[in-house]
């Protein structure tokens, strides 16, 4: 097309960035603002790009576009793959957008999901630019000190039980954020290691593929709360950070060292009791180990309103994950709890709305695997350490 791009004005709300051969608007939306999804489909419509560019990754684009994204998640091949927390979070974070969309009277995403409609309505290219929510995810965990991961994970919970009423005022300001990268911000003032990842990198990852993207006349459509980050950094060249900002960082060696170091020092105070003070001394104190794990585990897959078998592996798995690092006591509990008491349709269906009730996790069988999860393995840290103590003190003496 002859026409100079873009071919009109546009509210502040997009932005042009020309490049050596390449123009690119720049959409900057609010992910539950039916105005961001009428501006997405009049700037496509209007300008007819060579390619629309979606903050979207893989799974995100499966979720939002499948109706029945439930009938693709296996929960078993999830616990193999220790992902059950990332599922956990991301649920979390749905759960959040939904609230504010259906006061908002629009669910989540419907702007990115209008974007790739029109595209296809107008075979037009689409781009898919944003990183995979799983490394994000797993990036930021890591990338928080200890003591702040548990602020982390307070904040994910304190938005989701937020009851707070929104006046006319504060769901007008709504309509023109990215509710979901404010939230990020708030994380990110308190701990800016999180923020470094869950907003910085991914502003340079989509520059990035939008950038790579084919075609000269572009369409970019990204969260408001993106859209100065990309700016400020899409002239310049961050192709070599790509591979580094994509990878999800391994465990630190003292964290290795550490996670064998306990139960290698559990087990070097049981023998060496074994030979100070004897044999019975040393089943004792072995005794006292498996109690003080078990019992804790078991009370949490109990609270949990866990399967029986549930509970029961509970208190033999938690005396033994306890003294390895390479799986805990959650992750059994929760495979177990998946094998007699799996989730029906309807508890997937309804898992975005029963998440946000305190009760919703008990009667979800869902929710009551995360559950089932997260109490079973409190029970198991607190035996450990109650256990260890014991011991440790008892060959001190």
């Amino acid at each position: 097309m002859n026409k100079e791009f873009p071919s009109r004005d546009y509210p502040e709300d997009v932005s042009v960035v020309r490049l050596e051969d390449k123009t690119i608007l720049l959409v900057g939306t609010a992910h539950i603002s039916r105005h961001s999804s009428d501006l997405v489909r009049e700037v496509i419509e209007r300008e007819q790009p060579d390619t629309v560019c979606i903050e979207l990754d893989e799974k995100r684009f499966k979720a939002l576009s499948g109706k029945k994204q439930w009938e693709s998640l296996d929960l078993k091949t999830i616990i193999r793959n220790k992902q059950l927390s990332t599922l956990l979070v991301n649920l979390i974070l749905s759960s959040y957008q939904k609230k504010l969309g259906g006061k908002l009277g629009v669910m989540p995403g419907t702007e990115l999901l209008t974007a790739a409609e029109v595209a296809k309505r107008k075979n037009i290219q689409t781009v898919l630019c944003d990183r995979d929510v799983r490394v994000t995810l797993r990036r930021a965990w890591r990338a928080t000190p200890f003591l702040k991961k548990f602020y982390l994970l307070s904040s994910l919970l304190a938005s989701l039980f937020d009851k707070t009423e929104l006046d006319e005022e504060k769901l007008a300001q709504l309509r023109q954020k990215d509710v979901l990268s404010e939230l990020m911000n708030e994380i990110g003032e308190v701990m800016p290691h999180a923020k470094e990842v869950l907003i910085d990198e991914r502003d340079i990852f989509m520059a990035e593929k939008i950038k790579a993207a084919p075609g000269k006349r572009l369409v970019a459509v990204v969260g408001a709360g993106h859209l100065e980050g990309i700016q400020r950094v899409i002239n310049a060249d961050h192709s070599k950070r790509l591979d580094e900002i994509n990878t999800i960082p391994p465990v630190s060696r003292v964290w290795k060292t550490a996670g064998w170091a306990i139960p290698g020092a559990i087990l070097l105070s049981i023998a060496a009791i074994g030979i100070q003070k004897g044999a019975g001394a040393a089943g004792a104190n072995l005794g006292y180990w498996i109690l003080a794990n078990g019992i804790p585990s078991a009370l949490g897959a109990m609270i949990a309103c866990a399967h029986p078998a549930t509970i029961i592996s509970a208190f033999a798995a938690a005396p033994i994950t306890s003294l390895t690092p390479v799986i805990g006591a959650g992750y059994v509990t929760a495979f177990v709890q998946v094998m007699n008491r799996p989730p029906v349709v309807r508890e997937f269906e309804a898992v975005g709305t029963d998440i946000a009730t305190f009760s919703g996790w008990w009667h979800n069988k869902l929710l009551r695997i995360f559950l089932v999860f997260l109490l079973t393995g409190l029970g198991s840290s607190i035996g450990t350490w109650i256990g260890g103590y014991r011991i440790f003190t008892n060959l001190l003496r």
